[in-house]
């Protein structure tokens, strides 16, 4: 093969596969939001995305794998890694990244349909963890370690007990329902990391016996 036929572009067709791939996707996360994941149906992500219940199946066997797939190819799965010199200010951070993606009201609804079907589903449960909750654990860890280095958090931290506080309170404390119907978050989100340091600085591990 030439050098000059390895640099040609993309052919059309694989550009139309991907346009039909992004149209499905697009369909799929319309329908759980608005019917939830128990109802969705492949017909219905099919009349969605205006293509053929076939195109769907030639990408994915069944609902479940192309849920699973479309979960584990989520841009916003990415969680930073704030470094900031100190631990008030990667928690100040850490809280913000946090709320700016709760803000995805949308996404916040599609999210709390598939973690309640998680339950119930170990195959998407295990497609959560490694998606959802644990990108936002090793942020969390990589936070605490470097507070334990700089002696702002106790040498005999908790460290499991310390993310459960930290990503229970940045990503999954409840919010309010506003006069307009919308979610908002009840606390300033300053008070919020007040909070959470207090409660890091008591995550010690217990003696041993």
């Amino acid at each position: 093969m030439s050098d000059s036929t390895r640099s040609r572009p993309v052919a059309g067709a694989a550009l139309l596969r991907g346009q039909v791939t992004n149209a499905i996707t697009a369909a799929a996360w319309d329908e759980i939001a608005e019917s939830g994941y128990a109802r969705m149906s492949m017909e219905a992500v099919a009349r969605r995305a205006g293509v053929g219940k076939a195109a769907i199946y030639r990408r994915w066997e069944s609902k479940q794998a192309m849920i699973e797939q479309i979960v584990a190819d989520l841009a916003w799965n990415a969680v930073p890694i704030p470094d900031t010199g100190t631990l008030r200010g990667d928690v100040g951070h850490y809280v913000a990244d946090a709320t700016e993606a709760r803000g995805d009201q949308r996404m916040t609804r599609i999210v709390a349909d598939l973690c309640a079907e998680a339950t119930r589903n170990s195959r998407l449960a295990r497609a959560f963890y490694a998606t959802l909750r644990q990108p936002r654990r090793d942020a969390g860890a990589a936070m605490l370690r470097r507070a334990v280095e700089r002696a702002e958090l106790p040498a005999d931290l908790d460290t499991d007990l310390a993310l459960d506080c930290l990503v229970g309170l940045a990503h999954a404390r409840p919010q309010t329902l506003t006069a307009a119907g919308d979610l908002a978050d009840p606390y300033p989100q300053q008070r919020l990391v007040d909070v959470i340091l207090t409660t890091l600085a008591a995550c010690r591990a217990e003696p041993e016996p």
